[in-house]
């Protein structure tokens, strides 16, 4: 394609030529008037040497057109599955690209599909502005022709967007025609949760905030069933179109997956938006522990000094300083140490506290045999005691020897053997929480001995029950736990733990091990030992199973839709099998091992893409407005398809436009002088001969 055009290359300032052009012609004209021979002939002289300071040229381009560009944008995201959308949307392309082919010649179409690829995408929903300004990122606006959105108007990046701004988003150009599925008269109810706490006390509701939404219900209240872990709690009766508000019970510590499901309505497109689910987790307000001292020592700070740190721990500590046949005395008056309130602790409130641990406590008439029975009886019936045991529970007044004796898994054999050890982890410890992958536990020399510091006495015990996670001289038990009825019981069978807080010889892990001890008594879930849960990431669902026993474990997995599958988990150390599953859909899985079974929930939990499903225009309408494009139903027919020229019409009844711009490259340009010396010469020459031959007459 060439084009011609008039190029001008002045010789001089554009103002100075035009001002001796201008003198040149008033002096023409003034001659003219007067009627002085010659004038014409003047005026054409100072024309001639205006127009040849200008310097005038013909310049021929030769240009290469340029296509013009146009998106086609298909909504492919799940919604689209509703109803019929999936067959309007596959004509609707079909036609339009059969269409588009016609301009082949001039107009490049770039096809982008909005589709959700993992589990994640559907947490925001179906977006449109980041896919188009990737289409276009290349194109500069003078060449976009518009964009043809074929989609049901769910789009969740335009909130934003209003009738009174000025101008499309910023990367957006040319017209936006949104083609829509569905119709606009659809209905649908769907079930909101509006509030919802992440964290409850258990053993107490936590308040749930949802809403239904069903423009076309009759009834003014609907069903609500609630499920917790899978059970099955009540069902509720709330107002549609206003907020209601659920209780729901937390009974244990952890997470608690809720699932809340309205009846279907009158009218429905989808019954993905009748759920919501959520997960709450449970916690304890605080955790009373009680820890009573038979007798002042080195380590009974130890203790305390690690019940104290804990900041969800509330302790009551007592320290026995003189035993009722200790008489020295002292008037009462003058003791500084309130009396033991051993009826309130251990008759009226014994119930309350969420451990009770005896510190080197003995026998010696301070708690009646009633008290110690129940304590016997508080622990069956679900609580937890901890004894750490001195020299004395080798002698007459043990406390084995008392009803406490039936909790106890160690019996003693008389024998405390005084000599340096360093604690080791049982083959059993090696796989329990509590004791599994200690701070320098696993790690040995070239001796193969721990690298902890020694302790230096041991209660020699028989163990009658429970688990022996650590042994101490000649591998004797040093640390016993046993479960009793509903509660739980621990057995530390020495003194000096101390001497790893003061870094004796290096020190160890007193604080982890104690802590970790305290709480797997009072049933912290992370410290079971036969335990299996789930968490979801970007790589999958991550299936872990803790067990004491030495085996492979297969888990049944059942997706949102029904489908099982089973995975053999991998082995790892510490008693610990992992595996990692990869996943597609977003929803609550169950996941089964044995006798075991837990839920969990993959992505978000209620996914904007299935909030609001009815078909609208509401949500497109502003950017369609702004680009001076149009929205339209393809219920009422596909509109054609046009290429208008910039500053008209984008649209009209019946069809929409795509901006054809025209626009080009140059190739190569030619340039020819329109007033070269040789012919300026001669046409000024020709001039003057006949100025002065008509001012000669």
């Amino acid at each position: 394609m060439t084009d011609l055009s008039l190029n001008f290359a002045p010789l001089a300032s554009i103002w100075l030529i035009a001002t001796l052009g201008v003198i040149g012609l008033a002096i023409g004209v003034y001659g003219l008037v007067r009627g002085a021979a010659g004038s014409l002939m003047r005026s054409a002289i100072a024309v001639l040497m205006t127009l040849a300071l200008a310097n005038p040229s013909a310049v021929s381009e030769e240009r290469q057109p340029l296509k013009d560009v146009a998106v086609l944008l298909v909504d492919e995201t799940p919604s689209k599955d509703l109803s019929d959308r999936s067959e309007q949307t596959s004509l609707a392309v079909e036609a339009v690209t059969e269409q588009l082919e016609g301009f082949s010649n001039d107009l490049e179409v770039r096809v982008v599909r909005l589709t959700h690829d993992s589990v994640e995408d559907a947490a925001d929903g179906s977006r449109v502005l980041e896919p188009l300004q990737r289409a276009l990122a290349d194109v500069p606006p003078r060449r976009v022709a518009g964009t043809i959105m074929i989609t049901d108007g769910q789009i969740h990046d335009l909130d934003g967007l209003d009738g009174n701004s000025d101008a499309a988003p910023t990367g957006i150009s040319g017209p936006v025609h949104s083609l829509l599925t569905g119709a606009p008269d659809e209905a649908d109810r769907r079930l909101s949760v509006v509030e919802s706490p992440s964290f409850g006390l258990v053993g107490e509701e936590a308040q749930i905030g949802v809403i239904v939404e069903d423009p076309a219900a009759t009834a003014p209240r609907v069903r609500v069933t609630i499920k917790v872990d899978g059970e099955f709690i009540r069902p509720v009766n709330v107002p549609v179109g206003d907020r209601a508000t659920i209780s729901i019970p937390l009974t244990h510590r952890g997470a608690s997956v809720i699932e809340l499901n309205v009846v279907p309505g009158e009218q429905e497109i989808t019954l993905n938006n009748n759920k919501a689910v959520l997960s709450i987790n449970g916690v304890r307000d605080r955790l009373r522990v009680l820890l009573v001292s038979g007798e002042p020592h080195p380590g009974e700070r130890t203790w305390r000094n690690l019940l104290k740190s804990d900041p969800s721990v509330d302790l009551v500590h007592f320290t026995i300083l003189r035993p009722p046949e200790k008489q020295d005395g002292t008037p009462i008056h003058e003791l500084s140490l309130i009396a033991f309130p051993t009826r309130e602790l251990f008759e009226v409130k014994l119930h309350e506290f969420d451990l009770v641990v005896f510190d080197r406590f003995r026998r010696r008439g301070v708690l009646p045999s009633l008290y110690l029975s129940n304590i016997v009886d508080y622990v069956e019936g679900g609580g937890a005691f901890l004894e750490a045991v001195g020299p004395s529970f080798a002698g007459p007044y043990s406390l084995f020897r008392t009803p406490l004796g039936r909790l106890l898994p160690g019996e003693p054999t008389g024998a405390v053997t005084m000599q340096g050890f360093k604690p080791e982890i049982s083959e059993l410890g090696k796989r329990h929480p509590v004791t599994a992958a200690l701070p320098g536990g696993p790690v040995f020399d070239g001796e193969r001995e721990p690298v902890w510091g020694r302790w230096f006495r041991q209660v020699e015990v028989n163990s009658l029950a429970g688990q022996t996670l650590m042994t101490g001289i000649d591998r004797q038990p040093l640390l016993i736990l046993d479960r009793v009825a509903e509660g739980r019981v621990g057995q530390l069978l020495s003194d000096h733990i101390w001497l790893w807080a003061r870094g004796f010889e290096g020190g160890g892990p007193q604080r982890e091990l104690l802590r970790r001890l305290a709480h797997w008594l009072m049933k912290e879930p992370d410290l079971e030992e036969e335990d299996l849960r789930a968490s979801a990431d970007s790589r999958g669902l991550t299936v872990t199973r803790r067990s004491m026993e030495d085996q492979e474990f297969t888990v049944e997995i059942t997706d949102p839709d029904g489908e099982i599958s089973q995975h053999q988990l991998d082995r790892l150390e510490d008693g610990v099998h992992r595996s990692t599953i990869p996943v597609q859909k977003a929803g609550i899985y169950s996941i089964r091992e044995g006798d075991t079974a837990i839920l969990t929930a993959v992505g978000v939990l209620n996914p904007l893409e299935f909030g609001e499903v009815a078909a609208t225009e509401d949500k497109v309408k502003p950017l369609s407005e702004l680009s001076d494009g149009s929205t339209q139903w393809l219920k009422d027919g596909l509109p054609r398809i046009r290429q208008v020229e910039p500053g008209r019409a984008a649209s009209g009844p019946g069809w929409i436009g795509l901006r054809k711009n025209g626009d080009y490259i140059v190739t190569g340009v030619q340039a020819a002088n329109l007033l070269p010396a040789p012919l300026l010469l001669a046409l000024l020459i020709g001039a003057l001969a006949l100025t002065w031959r008509r001012e000669s007459r």
